[in-house]
């Protein structure tokens, strides 16, 4: 499992390591705000696009090739820019790496539910889903510590060493795990399948938590700045929301595991704390900025294990990657429409409403999931 974790700390430190140095760039590269926002849409335009035809063909010739073949291809991409080191060279470099990350990332979600019992598929993505978080948390500081020390050609090497090492370790201690034969699908085949309750449910859930991180992250800072709070703080309120969902995950799917929480409750009771934790951003001062980095965290960190292993136990195995890489479309989707939703309100009003718009679309993601249960239980 260990090798999977890293892939999984790869992909996300590759995501922000890189994106949050690109503002500061020195070496020419981003010349305007346009640019910079051209270069951070390559890498999740690639993802949006790719991941479900990767995550489909890591069920046909099994998932541990393809996430091999996505390592490599990330580290050939990374050392593109790291040696040739030109402007132009940086567009290619950052379209190689999130069609390279389409590749290894939905497959290593395949391979974690593969390789695990159905009794320990909870620990297993709340483990993975540790790493990423803590990629996600540290890819911003390492990357600017890197930038700092020689520049962005260093991150890129840094990146490809990384990617090539993280390679060569699944290579040697991740098993082949053949693909499993399976009936033909048509494409109506497929596409009742992610309309059933089964897929939507889970992965509306992980969307949602996808777009409240993101959302906290982004706009937290914001509003603390508009507070008068200076930057170390603002940026200790973003450290501690990471750090809430990375040590909330591994809890949540132990809970899984052990019968003590369900993944309808658990992402039921993710939304209405993520929710309460967007009303709290509405607050005033260091208190409400806080308050509501706790709440998002541990409501995100909730959603994401159990999200994922819902989607784990309802797939048959011969389409596990097939279903992956479809979520974690959902989840990028998530991490773009989360943004643009706030800023869209926020923009002819204030940044409290764009706030409250999140929180309660939320809320009422919450209210139709309790709906939704009430009718089973009463049966």
């Amino acid at each position: 499992m260990w090798p999977l974790y890293a892939a999984g700390f790869t992909t996300a430190f590759g995501a922000h390591g890189v994106a949050a140095s690109l503002g500061g760039d020195a070496a020419g590269a981003v010349t305007s705000l346009l640019v910079l926002g051209w270069l951070l849409a390559l890498y999740d335009g690639a993802e949006v696009v790719l991941k479900p035809v990767f995550g489909t063909l890591a069920d046909r010739i099994g998932a541990r090739p393809v996430l091999l073949g996505g390592l490599v291809a990330f580290a050939a991409a990374s050392a593109l820019y790291a040696v040739a080191g030109s402007p132009g060279w940086l567009w290619a470099a950052r379209l190689g790496q999130g069609a390279a990350a389409s590749a290894f990332s939905p497959s290593a979600s395949a391979l974690v539910a593969r390789l695990n019992p159905a009794a320990r598929h909870g620990r297993a993505f709340g483990g993975y889903g540790f790493y990423k978080s803590v990629g996600y948390t540290s890819g911003p500081l390492l990357g600017g510590v890197l930038v700092w020390a020689g520049g962005l050609r260093l991150l890129f090497a840094v990146l490809a060493v990384l990617g090539a090492a993280v390679a060569v370790w699944a290579a040697i201690a991740v098993p082949a795990v053949p693909p499993l034969p399976k009936a033909r699908q048509t494409v109506l085949d497929l596409a009742r399948r992610l309309a059933e309750p089964a897929f939507l449910v889970p992965t509306s859930a992980l969307a949602a938590a996808t777009a409240a991180l993101s959302v906290g992250v982004g706009f937290l800072p914001v509003s603390g700045r508009a507070a008068g709070l200076g930057t170390v703080a603002t940026g200790v309120a973003v450290s501690v929301l990471a750090a809430c969902a990375a040590v909330v995950q591994p809890r949540a799917g132990r809970a899984l595991d052990e019968g003590r929480l369900t993944a309808g409750t658990g992402m039921t009771a993710g939304l209405l704390l993520t929710a309460a934790g967007l009303g709290c951003a509405m607050l005033p001062g260091l208190a409400g900025v806080l308050s509501a980095a706790v709440l998002i965290g541990v409501g995100t960190g909730l959603i994401t294990p159990l999200g994922f292993a819902a989607l784990a136990a309802s797939t048959p195995r011969e389409r596990l990657g097939q279903t992956m890489g479809a979520a974690e479309l959902g989840r990028e989707l998530g991490d773009a429409g989360g943004p643009l939703l706030v800023a869209a309100v926020a923009s002819p009003t204030t940044l409290t409403h764009g706030f409250a718009a999140l929180g309660a679309l939320l809320a009422l993601a919450a209210a139709v999931a309790l709906a939704r249960r009430r009718p089973a239980s009463d049966a």
